[in-house]
């Protein structure tokens, strides 16, 4: 009986992964993966600065899709059969352990993402699958029959009878989705770093601050608040509470041009009342330093002389005649510096779109098209997106690794031609 033909459109984390689980599920599939650059899993190699961040240390589902701003709901009952700990096991059987850093993030013991590279593409062959490097998609019709003519730039034609689509952020993956009959969420751009042109944060990139508290106002009024560490740049602010931020808000930052007001609160971990009594106790027991030479809270240095600049005290200025006005300003900058962003900046290690393929067209028990019978999905072609720390990983993972379960099934009515 000739063996059910299966294509997989995409050759990143959950294209492979999806692929790997079909062939070695299915001994009777024949899995063919196409990716149309030169080289498969791109984001794997350049995750976790080159080290890979493969998942989050969270083994709890209902905890887990917390960490999703768009398609937690839909990955609650997913996460229940494949999550973080079986990812574990899987690369445990494949040779390859990992390790769980102090925020929950997992990477290879070898902190090196060739690492899961090369455990993926020697899985893929092991298990026959076909990868097909430089194969741009243009086109694919479903027939009568129900099989897939996959037509690739050059002219040639890939027969398949089920279809895996894993193309992530791609305009043409998108487009693919359409020309089938399902409706796409516009994608707009999830996990980034924002613009922030202020003078007072000019000069000091390299400093960080944890944690600090965040608070986002858009002009029509909307708000989003993260707390978390925070890192200067020499063109705003990174670090994990703003890519926070810049995920839950990426709709409303869109909207919104990526203008909006941020109010900082550098020492969210000490009440106003008890940062007004603190700076005051110093100024009576320190009254003969310098203000700008002595701080008496956990802040840099440098970051703690710029407020006082920027609250109007000299820089030789003695604790002893801090007027209450400069008290006051000083006591805005700490607990509620407003600033002003510009635009959004690219958080290089990690390519994250909000948007794709709407979830309610999708039956996530086998990650089947609910209106093309054949097709299946995979991974951000899907409208889902993670926070930073794995989880984008992890949800390509477990649809990856779902989908490859089902499409290989046969029924008495569904038989490869």
């Amino acid at each position: 009986m000739p063996r059910l033909q299966v294509v997989v459109i995409g050759g990143g984390a959950a294209g492979f992964f999806g692929a790997i689980t079909c062939a070695t599920t299915h001994p009777h599939a024949q899995v063919t993966l196409l990716e149309a650059g030169r080289q498969v899993l791109s984001k794997v190699r350049i995750s976790g600065g080159g080290r890979c961040n493969v998942t989050h240390a969270c083994f709890d589902p209902a905890l887990l899709v917390q960490h999703y701003p768009r398609g937690g709901k839909a990955l609650r009952g997913a996460f229940t059969r494949f999550q973080p700990k079986d990812m574990v096991a899987w690369l445990q059987t494949q040779g390859v352990s990992l390790k769980t850093e102090a925020d929950g993030r997992m990477f290879p013991v070898t902190d090196d993402s060739e690492t899961i590279v090369t455990c993926l593409l020697r899985a893929a062959q092991a298990a026959g699958v076909q990868i097909c490097t430089g194969s741009a998609v243009t086109q694919v019709q479903r027939d009568v029959d129900g099989r897939f003519r996959v037509m690739l730039r050059g002219g040639a034609v890939v027969i398949g009878d089920r279809l895996l689509l894993a193309t992530g952020s791609s305009p043409q993956g998108y487009h693919i989705a359409a020309s089938l009959g399902h409706e796409i969420e516009p994608p707009v751009p999830s996990l980034f770093t924002l613009q922030l042109p202020d003078p007072r944060l000019r000069g000091l990139a390299g400093i960080a601050v944890d944690p600090v508290h965040i608070h986002l106002h858009s002009a029509d009024g909307q708000r989003l608040e993260q707390t978390g560490a925070l890192l200067i740049t020499h063109w705003g602010i990174s670090g994990p509470a703003v890519l926070k931020l810049s995920a839950w808000g990426a709709r409303l930052l869109h909207h919104c041009h990526y203008c909006a007001t941020v109010l900082i609160n550098w020492l969210p971990h000490i009440s106003v009342e008890t940062l007004r009594q603190e700076l005051l106790a110093t100024k009576e027991h320190q009254a003969k330093r310098t203000i700008a030479a002595h701080c008496p809270l956990p802040l840099p240095r440098r970051l703690w002389e710029r407020f006082v600049t920027t609250a109007g005290i000299a820089a030789d200025q003695r604790w002893a005649t801090l007027s209450s006005k400069q008290l006051t300003h000083l006591m805005q900058e700490l607990s509620r510096g407003s600033y002003i962003t510009s635009g959004k900046g690219v958080f290089k290690e990690e390519f994250v779109t909000c948007g794709g393929v709407n979830l309610k067209q999708v039956d996530f028990k086998t990650m089947q098209s609910r209106c093309c019978p054949g097709v299946y999905f995979a991974g951000e072609v899907l409208d889902i997106d993670g926070v930073t720390g794995g989880f984008n990983f992890q949800s390509a993972w477990t649809t990856g690794w779902i989908a490859g379960q089902a499409i290989g099934n046969l029924s008495s009515t569904d038989t490869p031609s």
